[in-house]
């Protein structure tokens, strides 16, 4: 396959990925609640994502080492079971809310009972991951997510306030607002982004995808850089889309069927059906992204045998590890908790697994002795320790900010 093919791939590819529904909830009802004022939140996570995404595929690359080989090697046993067991409960809520919410989606385009379709969902989840090669899963649902561009487009033609707009990149105290309910935003536009499944995933599949140095190198830096970036441009296009019809009417877009109503006004029905299955793509792509995290992390923590190339024989226990996972989020589900809900909580208590998964990724990256010549340069260790610091920040505030805020309700 010629190399610009690979490339393009690879950008798509991170659609399923960055834009989840955690992040689908959250830049909508940000755009909802402050307009363009919270963009810079975005970027601000994006930059983050993509200098420890490009960390995560250089060290697998190089060392063909993924994240919790790293993790356990550098940090001992109790780090390692501490990472563990936090990441692991953060992927199930994650999962859970995922598997709901492509039901939902079903729901929107199908007009069938909610309960039924969770079942659909699962089934959907377990085929794709179990028939689907590595490669084509994420092809798959990167092409489709890209559907997510029609709300480019809505924002287009609805025709944005282009000062605002631009300033929205600037950060800045609200113009209306609580600054608790601010902060919660931010900390939830923050923590959807470095989502760290994202990162156990992408380092895994450069090892299943062979990846060698120098040549993947670059690859990676442009999947890293690129493919985030595009991910982060259709999450802004999600914000505009609601700060321009969401918030002067006054409607709090807490269902998923209220985000992709955002593209019929101007777009009409063809828009509105694009619209939710580019949702459906971004949010099955992801599910099958966080099942497999779970399925990786465990599995490299404990040394077996891991891989989806390796095939169900090769890597029993591997399967077995993600069916349990797809198994329990949908469990969670059928108890009638409310997906939307379980993203939330998802992405704030993300900030406890993120501390103990992004600063083994930093110490390898930068060890000479470990990575030689591939070792971070001075920008990529000044950018690390800087978001280190904004991560610890975000993880010390989630919290009081979820309670104070009665989850982002004021």
């Amino acid at each position: 396959m010629s190399k610009p093919f690979q490339i393009a791939l690879g950008i798509l590819a991170a659609i399923g990925g960055f834009v989840d529904i955690g992040d689908i909830v959250f830049a909508t009802t940000a755009g909802a609640t402050f307009g363009y004022e919270l963009l810079w939140a975005t970027v601000l996570g994006v930059v983050g994502i993509i200098v420890y995404s490009e960390m995560c595929g250089r060290v697998a690359t190089v060392a063909k080492r993924p994240v919790f080989d790293v993790v356990r090697e550098r940090m001992g046993f109790g780090f390692g079971l501490a990472t563990l067991v936090s990441s692991q409960l953060v992927n199930l809520m994650t999962l859970a809310a995922e598997v709901g919410g492509v039901a939902l989606v079903l729901q929107l385009l199908l007009g069938l009972p909610y309960r039924g379709l969770v079942a659909v969902a699962l089934v959907t989840l377990l085929l794709s991951a179990w028939f689907l090669p590595f490669e084509w899963i994420e092809r798959v649902y990167g092409f489709g997510g890209l559907l997510l561009i029609v709300f480019t487009v809505a924002a287009l033609k609805l025709g944005p306030d282009w000062q605002q707009l631009g300033a929205g990149f600037v950060p800045g105290l609200p113009s209306h607002g609580t600054e608790l309910l601010w902060g919660y935003f931010i900390v939830g536009l923050v923590s959807a982004a470095l989502m760290p499944y994202e990162v156990y995933f992408y380092s895994s599949g450069a090892v299943e995808e062979g990846w060698k140095p120098p040549d993947d190198l670059g690859l990676n830096r442009l999947n890293a850089g690129l493919g985030f970036g595009l991910g982060a441009f259709l999450s802004i296009s999600l914000s505009v889309v609601a700060a321009q019809l969401f918030l002067p009417r006054g409607i709090d877009p807490e269902f998923l069927g209220t985000v992709g109503l955002g593209v019929l006004n101007p777009l009409g029905q063809i828009g509105l059906l694009l619209g939710l299955l580019g949702i459906f793509f971004a949010v099955t792509g992801a599910a099958i992204d966080t099942c497999f995290s779970g399925a990786y992390n465990l599995s490299q923590f404990f040394g077996w045998e891991w891989g989806k190339y390796q095939g169900p024989r090769g890597a029993p226990r591997f399967t077995l590890t993600w069916i349990v996972f797809l198994g329990l989020g949908f469990l969670i589900i059928l108890t009638g908790v409310n997906p939307i809900v379980v993203t939330e909580y998802a992405v704030v208590f993300s900030v406890v697994a993120m501390p103990l998964t992004y600063l083994p990724i930093l110490l390898v990256a930068r060890d000479e002795g470990y990575m030689g010549e591939y070792a971070n340069g001075r920008l990529g260790n000044v950018l690390g320790f800087l978001y280190l610091g904004v991560i610890a920040i975000v993880a010390l505030s989630a919290v009081p900010l979820l309670v104070l805020t009665n989850m982002g309700q004021g």
